[in-house]
């Protein structure tokens, strides 16, 4: 009875604590959350409206064209109906989130990149290199976001990032950070992203590539401090497992490597592995190369699984199954693609992201032309989270900010760099962020676990942006 009663009170003391602590909202909370705001904003700001003329091809804005319009406010429940609009807006990203899902569920399925993956880390352990992977593979993804960009090109890789980082003795956080956190200081300072630096460029009338050596200096810098972060963090898991922030989780991951007891490489496990690592370079060619976007990145991954599953001799139901398997496991995770995008189409329809943009632009003005360049750049901070898309954010925002530069001292090489790192820093953490939440889809991660771990690395790095553009803006970077 005693042993009972003590127990009783051991479990009342347990929902007391659980109830005293703070839980985090789950994204879909924090989404809707969004919505509702956004549709007050709508009744609350005044709508306006830029021109858009054509240059190069492209729509921008014309910094003089600003007038105010009638109000166009979204109501409840109209913002309700927006969240569908949202999801039919990112249908093509969703559509390759399912697709890649259900693919990397096959290919996975057939054991071949745990096993590959697990040779791998046993190698890198036995000859004391695996402590070099982390910088080196970071380097790598910052080299992808330097040349082209690299943003919904990581997700191919988070799944394996996360196997890998996770057989090593590290955790699914390590894992997704590589991929993520690398490719992001590479877009933040790139020197030839056609999708970033290209668009600015072009649109401030500025030489294209001009400034790279600048940037590549800011690079450096930036790339210091992410690749500082996760390896103190990585090193400290690895030290004593349950100071993960994701210990909990991943031990009831069921894709975790067992190094001790790894099977052999077969003749068909070495035939999948062929067709992924050749995938991957179809991939970066198609990319890099022929342009290739989403629609022909998702026709790709399901040929590998196809391909796959016949070097496996898979029957039809069992490849049916396990495509399914996959797309169950991202269906959270691409209705989150589509509620974030709902928060725009909000904005939008309300016609307040234009008015948002004016009187911004207005305060800026008003500043001494001793921290304009800083107030260019918390701008583009917090434009961010409204225009996650990069070459999307320029065309709005850069023929506004261009000739405001112009008129209080600031360069358009330095209000370029502003709009680069404001753009890049937070698209691994704002909810908006579509290929950011569909990573996290992939690597298992809850976005509150994520926003806890990184939130003092977005802090260090919007100090260092901070300070790369006061440089800038001191050496009077240009050409003008």
């Amino acid at each position: 009875m005693r042993a009972r009663s003590s127990y009783k009170k051991d479990n009342m003391l347990r929902e007391k604590k659980s109830k005293g602590k703070f839980e985090a909202p789950h994204v879909f909370v924090i989404l809707f959350t969004l919505v509702i705001l956004a549709s007050i904003m709508t009744y609350l700001i005044p709508a306006g409206h830029f021109e858009r003329v054509e240059l190069g091809g492209r729509m921008v804005i014309d910094p003089e064209s600003f007038t105010y319009v009638d109000r166009t406010p979204v109501g409840i429940f109209e913002a309700l109906n927006c969240i569908t609009t949202g999801i039919g807006e990112v249908s093509e990203i969703i559509a390759f989130l399912l697709i890649m899902g259900g693919s990397f569920q096959v290919i996975q399925s057939t054991d071949a990149i745990k096993i590959g993956i697990g040779r791998i880390a046993v190698s890198s352990a036995k000859s004391g290199r695996d402590k070099f992977l982390i910088p080196v593979l970071m380097m790598a993804f910052a080299a992808g976001g330097v040349v082209f960009g690299m943003a919904e090109e990581t997700l191919p890789f988070i799944v394996i990032m996360v196997m890998l980082a996770i057989s090593m003795g590290f955790d699914s956080i390590t894992g997704a950070a590589i991929a993520l956190v690398g490719a992001c200081a590479g877009v933040s300072c790139s020197a030839m992203s056609p999708f970033t630096v290209g668009v600015a460029q072009t649109i401030a009338e500025l030489p294209l590539l001009s400034g790279w050596q600048f940037r590549m200096c800011a690079l450096a810098l930036m790339l210091t401090i992410a690749i500082s972060y996760v390896y103190r963090y990585a090193m400290k898991v690895r030290k004593d497992p349950q100071l993960s922030l994701m210990y909990e989780i991943d031990q009831k991951r069921s894709d975790v490597l067992n190094l001790d007891e790894l099977e052999e490489l077969t003749g068909r496990h070495k035939a999948v592995l062929v067709i992924f690592f050749g995938m991957m370079v179809i991939l970066v060619l198609g990319v890099m190369k022929w342009g290739w976007g989403i629609t022909q990145m998702s026709s790709l991954f399901l040929a590998a699984s196809i391909l796959s599953a016949v070097v496996f001799r898979m029957r039809f139901n069992q490849y049916a199954v396990t495509f399914a398997q996959g797309l169950e496991s991202l269906a959270v995770g691409a209705t989150v693609v589509g509620l974030s995008r709902a928060v725009l189409v909000i904005m939008t329809q309300g016609n307040i992201i234009d008015t948002i943009l004016f009187v911004s632009s207005s305060l800026l003005s008003q500043i001494p032309s001793t921290v304009s360049s800083l107030g260019i750049y918390v701008f583009q901070c917090l434009l961010n989270f409204l225009i996650p898309s990069g070459s999307g954010q320029a065309a709005v925002s850069i023929p506004i900010l261009a000739p405001l530069g112009d008129l209080i001292g600031v360069t358009g090489q330095t209000t370029v760099v502003a709009f680069q790192l404001g753009d890049a820093i937070s698209n691994i953490l704002t909810p908006t962020s579509g290929y950011f939440m569909a990573a996290l889809s992939l690597a298992k991660i809850p976005w509150e676990k994520w926003v806890k771990w990184i939130l003092p690395l977005i802090g260090l790095q919007y100090l260092g942006g901070a300070i790369v553009v006061v440089i800038a803006q001191f050496i009077q970077l240009g050409p003008f």
